[in-house]
């Protein structure tokens, strides 16, 4: 069932489904995250070889669903395109927030606050897969907003300060 308005060649698309403000903003925070942690993973070539591979595997996948977001958010909604890459962005975060339990170099080899986010990804994802599969479509909004600000742009803003690896690099 496509739930989108229709749109005409080369329009984004309007109505009850289009991008507000608070989505734009999203998009556009999230590509800026996504250029710092590129310019990051450039920046700190030299030490690669220093790197845990499941450090390599989550910036791996945050980084394909950070740069799915800024699409997500801004494209057209409802059609099968949007359903594919909702797809695969849900899997990049669960596989992210899976991943991040192997990281624990920072805390002394024990979890840290930052992985409630973390559980808390493993519960909300399927619900935001679920919320678009059941036509759900307050929920599937309110879910990925809150996604997208909570557990992406305020944990991936924090992988930058605070001596962390990301900051280093990328100042380094």
């Amino acid at each position: 069932m496509n739930i989108a308005a229709p749109v005409k060649p080369g329009q984004t698309g309007g109505g009850p489904l289009a991008a507000d403000r608070f989505e734009r903003v999203l998009a556009v925070l999230s590509a800026i995250l996504f250029a710092l942690v590129l310019a990051a993973i450039v920046r700190g070539q030299p030490r690669w070889g220093e790197m845990l591979g499941v450090i390599w595997f989550h910036l791996a996948t945050v980084s394909i669903a950070l740069a799915l977001t800024p699409v997500m958010l801004l494209r057209r909604r409802g059609d099968a395109r949007h359903r594919l890459l909702g797809r695969i962005w849900v899997v990049a975060m669960l596989a992210t927030a899976i991943g991040s339990f192997g990281i624990r170099q920072g805390n002394h080899g024990g979890l840290s606050v930052i992985h409630i986010l973390s559980a808390w990804v493993l519960i909300q994802a399927p619900l935001i897969w679920w919320s678009a599969r059941t036509h759900r479509i307050a929920m599937h909004r309110s879910a990925v907003r809150g996604m997208v600000t909570g557990a992406m742009l305020l944990a991936g803003y924090f992988t930058f300060p605070f001596n962390r690896l990301l900051g280093q690099w990328l100042l380094g």
